[in-house]
């Protein structure tokens, strides 16, 4: 039965936000620590050093979680890096396992974190109750990965529109702000529903 999880993310908003999912997501004998590097750059550059330091006294209950932002990067080319890493630490990943034990999970926010918040039109209400939910509608927000010209920008667009956040969007405020109200199960964006079922995955190893 798995214990705790260690996330690896590449900013202190994704650090905020997952403290507040990851309770909802995992039962209460499950523990987790989240660990956030100064942008994926970051830790794209300390991931094959960390890992392998995971590889020498990682409990066989414990499992690796990693999650970074695609931003404007070839989605396939990133999860091959991740894969590369975690493969030549010596971990079995989710993708690359026989079976449906893997150590490692790496997760991918298509584009940026800011659509998982956008996938979930109920929370951004009830955070900011000016922003009606049916803003979903709209075109451009139909689907929250898909959103061109940034995700970033497009909540910002959403929320300085109802007069919220005029002097610019705080990443660290709104990603605690909305994640209080998000109901894993229910979010729209594709990334997220992938992130989520890998952690069901998790939780489901004997």
């Amino acid at each position: 039965m798995i214990s705790h999880l260690e996330v690896l993310v590449e900013e202190y908003s994704a650090e905020v936000a997952l403290e507040i999912l990851l309770p909802k997501i995992l039962p209460s004998h499950v523990e987790f620590e989240i660990r956030s590097f100064q942008g994926k750059k970051d830790l794209l550059k300390k991931l094959p050093q960390r890992l392998q330091g995971y590889r020498s006294w990682l409990p066989d209950d414990w499992r690796i979680v990693v999650l970074c932002d695609r931003d404007n990067e070839n989605c396939q080319d990133l999860k091959k890096t991740l894969e590369e890493y975690a493969i030549c630490s010596g971990f079995t990943t989710k993708s690359s396992a026989s079976s449906k034990q893997f150590t490692i999970l790496n997760r991918i926010a298509i584009e940026e974190l800011e659509a998982w918040f956008l996938g979930d039109a109920t929370a951004i209400h009830q955070a900011y109750p000016k922003v009606v939910p049916n803003f979903v509608t709209k075109q451009r927000y139909r689907n929250p990965d898909a959103i061109k010209g940034g995700t970033w920008e497009a909540l910002e667009a959403l929320l300085q529109g109802k007069g919220y956040h005029q002097g610019g969007l705080n990443k660290v405020e709104v990603a605690r702000t909305i994640s209080e109200y998000m109901q894993p199960q229910n979010n729209r964006s594709p990334s997220f529903q992938c992130f989520y079922s890998g952690i069901q995955e998790i939780i489901e190893q004997n």
